[in-house]
Parts: C-alpha cells; structure tokens; sequence
C-alpha cells in the first residue's frame, strides 16, 4: 500500500486514564499486588535496574555479540591495510578468542554449540597473524580438530576469499564474482536488488577485491598450510547434485563461465562496472554508521577504499574506520568486536516492558525516548524504494544510523510504544504525529505479495538464488517470515484494527500457510520456533483473532509440551538443522518469557505451566534485579550465525512477569484500553482499505 491509502492522522485526543500508583525512583508505577510480594518486589527491582540503565540522551543498548570470527576480521582488516594495532587492544582481541575455543579443539558458532570448521579456521589464522607458533596448545588442538574433519579445504566461501587475500587459497577457486553485476537492472534475477539488503552491502564493496584479487604474502609461520589435507585440499568444493538437471548444477556451470570472464573482462565494461560500484558505495558512506551499518560490509567497504587508492589518512577511510572503531567494546579484561549495535531495537523492547510494567505515560524517560526516536527517524528513501517506490521514507533502522536501510522489524516494535502511550499524552503525540504517521504508512507498503512480511524490502524472494556457490550460507535473501509478519499484526492490532482489515487478512493467510504441523512457526530472527510461535501469537491476540480457534490451540499445545522440568523453556540453536531440537533446550530467561508472554495471550493465564515458569523467572532473578543468560538466543543467519542480546535477559522477563500480574489481577494487558482508543479514535493512521 502506498501513501494514497493512508489516512491523515491528527492530534491524539483521550480521556485520561489513572490509577493508583506509586513511585520508584522517580518512575510513577501502579502500585503490585501486595498478596504477590514476591512477584511485586521482583518487578520493582527490574524496572529499577532498566530505569538506570537508559542513557542520558533517551536510548537503550546493551553489547551484542557474536561467534569468533568478528574478531578475527578485525584483525584480518587490520593486517591487510596496514593499520597497526596498539599491543594492549591486540591482547585484549587475542584473549576473546581464545576464550572461545571450545574443550575439542575447534569454535563454536554459539555457546555450548558445536565446533565449526570455517570459524576455526578463521580463528586459528587471526592467532597466527598474531604471533601464535603452530605448536601452541590452543593451535594444536585446534589443527587436530580441523584435520580430523577433512582440513581447511572444507570452509565456507567466505572464509575461502579471506584464505585467497592471504595466499593460503587459490584465487582461482573461489566462486565467481563479477564487477558487471552491478550494472544490471534491478528486475533482472541477479541484479544487486534482487537480493537481501545485507548480502547487497557485502557483495557491492566485495566487486573490487574480486577484480583486483588482492594478495598479502605471509612468511612460512604465519600461514595456515598445515591445516590443509593434501590429499583434498579442496575438501568437497561445490560438489554437484545428484539431479542433472537442478538450480545447483546450473549455477556450477554458469560458475564456470563467470570465472572465465573474470579473467578475461572487456576493459571498458569492467572500469565502468567499477566506477558505479562505487557511486553507489559513496552516499551509502557519508554517514557515521559504516556501509550498512554491519560489520562485514564495513570491512569490505575499507578494503574496497584501500584498494582503490584511498590511504589511511583520507577523510572518507577515517571515517569508515572510526565506525569500524564504534564496534569495539571493552568487556572486563577482553575486548568485544560487535557485529553491530542494537539501540533501536533495545530501546523500543525496553520502552515496551515498562509500559506492561506500569510505566506512567507522563514519566520523564517517555520524553526522552521519543525525543531520541524523532532524532533517529530515517529520511532517505533507500533501497526498500525499488520495490515500493511511492511511499514517502519513515520508520527507523536496527543501529543508530542506518538510513538507507530501515527495518520492519524495529519500526513495528517502536510505534507499538507510541501507540500505547499517545492516547494518554495529547502533547507528546501533537508533537510526535508526523513521525507517527510516515512509519506507519512506510509498514503497511512494505507488505509483501504472499501477505507477509520481511526485515528490510520487499518480494526479496527469488529462492532459487541459494544454489549460486557464492551463497554457500542459503541466506542471501530477505523473504516474508512468520515472525516479521507477527510482529507488524501486532502493531496493526495495537492501532485498533481487527482481522478483517484487509493488510491483516491477507497476514492471517499468511501465517496460517507457515505454520508447522507441530503447531509452532518458525523464528527467523530469533531462536527458534519458540520465538517465532511467540511473536505469531502475540500479533493474532493483538488483532481480535479467538485464541480458541484450532490452529492457535495446537501453538499453546506445542508450547505446553516443550516445557522443561525447571519450569522454565528453551531452545538450542541446532533447532535450525534438526527438527528434533525444535522447542528442546536448556531453560533462558528470555525464551522462558517469550513462551510465557504466548500462553497468557492465549489464555493460560491460570494454567499450572503458566504459574510454574513465572516461579522459573522469579527463582532466577538476581539481587541487582535482573537475570543472567549466556546462551545465544538471537539469530543473525540460521545455521551460519548467531547472536546474544545481552539486553534480552533485563527486559523480556519484566515484560513476561508484568503481564502475569496484569492478566492475574485485570484479565487484560495494560494496553488494552489503550488500544480501545485507536478503535474510538478518527485519527486512525490507516485507512481502513486495502
């Protein structure tokens, strides 16, 4: 839906609404429930811990982190433009990496998980770069696990350009590559648009080191020959399918007319290829935020500079090296590299668990939010515009700035917020009603074709693409996901429109297409199914849809069935590889939350397993007034990468609880009269059509 089929929203008009309340810290909270001291006092605490916790300027963030080979580029970056690193920070990085390395020998790409072989491999070269000799313990066990799995020869594509830069691999078998792609149309199947936005922001500053195959010559010691299995030292590289007729075997010979052309380019066409390579590079750099503000294409954007004649001392390179710098994060005696930063997405989650927990609409750390979210709203109409190209720029991005990129995702969770609070504060939605209104509009047009939706554009679901052997990891793309496609029902729900809306019909069909046979949904940015059931869930109740019709039943059931002896839920992030994991794993705070937050939408607020994993959260609340969690339950690319919020575990349990008490002691969430209003209002921010 473009701008046409939104309606004009107007001054927020309401009755004030007010309870008893009481106040702690200065926050104005409704008074807990004194029978329930236990479960009062644990609330009290947590708002306590995340009121402090917001910056000065009215956002959230917290560390996210990743496996180890975030740190190992770093320092691969630095080792190829030559940027020394102070000694203190190299040990500090040394040390992340080492604290990685799991008790076989290899690197996890979560904690407690599996070794994987490109992210030792990565590892172990970074600790090479740095001096390691081959017969350190950490790099013989290392070796040992890597040979025994067939040897280096056996890593990701990835992984394999990395090897190339540094001589340890053959440039020439590394899948293809060319520069010429960036000039094709965007409607064309292997156009820059026609995948996901982050594999666009990778591969375009990844065009110049294809063309140039850049090469830094390491001495004997500093290289990773011995990983290699001389009988194989290819490992099974691309292998073809079994199907002599199949996506895979057509890219693999297609692959091999690529490679050709990269070796023979026609002059004219390459220096033109690269020439808008970067053009579209420079405006998607003129910010403080790095090229697409994620670590990867940050580092390909240095490299593609460096390589290009741009030196350390150019303006333009210092400043995608100082965002590269922003990554970096002192942790004790480590330092944590990012893969990026999270405070929109923290901020928003963090606003809305206050506001379940009682946070009055007039407190000070409302202003300050909102305030922060206008100056952090995007104006640039960025990539998403290809395919929705008559809708004016609104909404917000995942990090600080990203404004050719914003995300569904965070732009639903945040205007959930608004949409909680305007009705009881006229002024701040006065001043807020421009904002307001873009996003939402920006949301509904970003609705798929299928009737679902995805992070970052739209109808980016041209599937087939996975079988290129660039795309070794099967994530280049950005389709609709049950999870995206929850959460904006959510906020359709929380703007007072119910499942006959037409955006919200076709998301219902939507969703109930995905659903597995267990009754879950699949988390895309989450793990796993218990993530994406939760966020299904939560958007069905929001919009009016009867939690006792059978497909919502067979959810509740599926989460009834995978709670665990402690009470609690979780979920490994194997899910994503076997099914047999699916709903399995040890007990977190925030999956606990996620399940609980289900089953009370659902209406198992009385139900035994309900009151069992709030005594789970209650039981493992800490004296400071929150919770501890060191598994990864983030998803950056299932079954490639990961990620730990360490904000998750302070605010979706307050969320969880918060709800408890308000459905024990009302029969409602907090915002339910809230969203009443959107339902009385004239001012709703979409027209009722589709």
């Amino acid at each position: 839906m473009d701008s046409a089929g939104m309606e004009e929203a107007g001054p927020v008009k309401a009755t004030r609404v007010r309870e008893r309340e009481t106040t702690l810290q200065g926050v104005a909270l409704s008074d807990p429930l004194e029978e329930e001291e236990g479960l009062g006092q644990t609330i009290s605490r947590a708002i306590s811990w995340l009121v402090s916790a917001q910056h000065e300027t009215g956002y959230w963030v917290a560390p996210l982190e990743a496996d180890v080979t975030i740190p190992s580029e770093y320092l691969f970056l630095h080792e190829f433009i030559g940027r020394p690193i102070e000694p203190e920070k190299r040990k500090k990085i040394v040390d992340s990496i080492l604290s990685l390395q799991g008790k076989d020998g290899g690197w996890p790409l979560f904690r407690d998980g599996d070794p994987d072989i490109s992210a030792t491999v990565k590892a172990y070269l970074a600790l090479k770069l740095s001096g390691f000799s081959s017969g350190h313990p950490s790099l013989v066990r290392a070796r040992t696990w890597v040979l025994s799995r067939g040897g280096a020869g056996k890593v990701n594509v990835f992984t394999r350009i990395a090897l190339a830069v540094f001589g340890q691999y053959d440039w020439e078998k590394v899948p293809a590559l060319p520069a010429e792609m960036v000039l094709l149309p965007s409607w064309f199947p292997f156009s820059i648009y026609s995948v996901s936005y982050w594999s666009r922001t990778v591969i375009v500053p990844l065009l110049f080191i294809y063309h140039h195959r850049p090469l830094v010559t390491l001495s004997p010691e500093h290289g990773i020959s011995e990983l290699f299995d001389p009988a194989h030292p290819d490992g099974e590289r691309f292998a073809p399918s079994r199907e002599f007729f199949s996506f895979r075997n057509l890219f693999l010979r297609l692959d091999t007319v690529l490679r050709f052309w990269n070796r023979h380019p026609l002059p004219f066409l390459r220096k033109r290829a690269l020439k808008a390579a970067m053009e579209w590079m420079m405006p998607r750099l003129a910010g403080e935020g790095g090229l697409g503000a994620i670590y990867p294409a940050m580092a390909n954007s240095a490299v593609a500079l460096h390589l290009s004649g741009y030196g350390l001392s150019h303006p333009l390179m210092q400043r995608v090296l100082s965002s590269i710098d922003d990554l970096v994060l002192p942790m004790g005696e480590k330092l944590l590299v990012q893969p990026c930063v999270s405070p929109i997405w923290d901020t928003a989650l963090a606003l809305g668990a206050l506001v379940e927990a009682g946070l009055s609409p007039d407190s000070p750390m409302v202003d300050k939010a909102m305030e922060w979210f206008r100056s952090r709203e995007v104006h640039v109409a960025g990539d998403w515009t290809i395919r929705v190209p008559n809708c004016e720029p609104g909404g917000w991005a995942f990090q600080f700035e990203n404004e050719y990129y914003p995300d569904v995702d965070d732009t639903a969770m945040v205007l959930m917020g608004m949409a909680k609070i305007f009705p009881f504060r006229d002024d701040l939605a006065s001043r807020m009603e421009d904002v307001f209104r873009r996003a939402c509009r920006w949301v509904v047009a970003m609705q798929g074709s299928d009737g679902g939706w995805a992070a970052f554009d739209k109808d980016n679901d041209m599937l087939f693409l996975n079988h290129i052997p660039f795309a070794d990891h099967g994530a280049l793309l950005d389709p609709s996901t049950a999870d995206l496609t929850g959460r904006v029902l959510e906020l359709l729900g929380a703007l007072g429109y119910g499942p006959d809306f037409p955006p919200a019909a076709r998301g219902i069909r939507f969703l109930k297409r995905e659903q597995e046979k267990d009754g879950s949904w699949f988390g895309r940015w989450g793990v796993n199914y218990i993530y994406g059931t939760w966020s299904v869930i939560a958007g069905l109740k929001s919009l009016g849809v009867r939690m006792d019709e059978p497909w919502i039943i067979r959810a509740m059931n599926y989460l009834l069935e995978h709670q665990n002896e402690d009470g609690g839920w979780g979920e490994d992030c194997l899910s994503y590889a076997s099914g047999k994991y699916s709903g399995r794993g040890a007990s977190t705070p925030s999956q606990t939350a996620w399940a609980l937050i289900s089953l009370l939408h659902g209406g198992y607020c009385d139900h035994p397993s309900v009151a069992k994993g709030a005594l789970y959260l209650l039981s493992r609340r800490g004296e400071d007034g929150t919770w501890q969690e060191e598994l990864f339950t983030g998803t950056g690319f299932p079954r490639v990468f990961y990620l730990r919020y360490h904000m998750y575990r302070h605010y979706f349990p307050l969320w969880a609880l918060s709800l408890y008490r308000n459905m024990k002691r009302n029969g409602v969430a907090l915002g339910h009269e809230r969203v009443a209003f959107w339902k009385r209002s004239p001012y709703a921010p979409i027209r009722n059509s589709a």
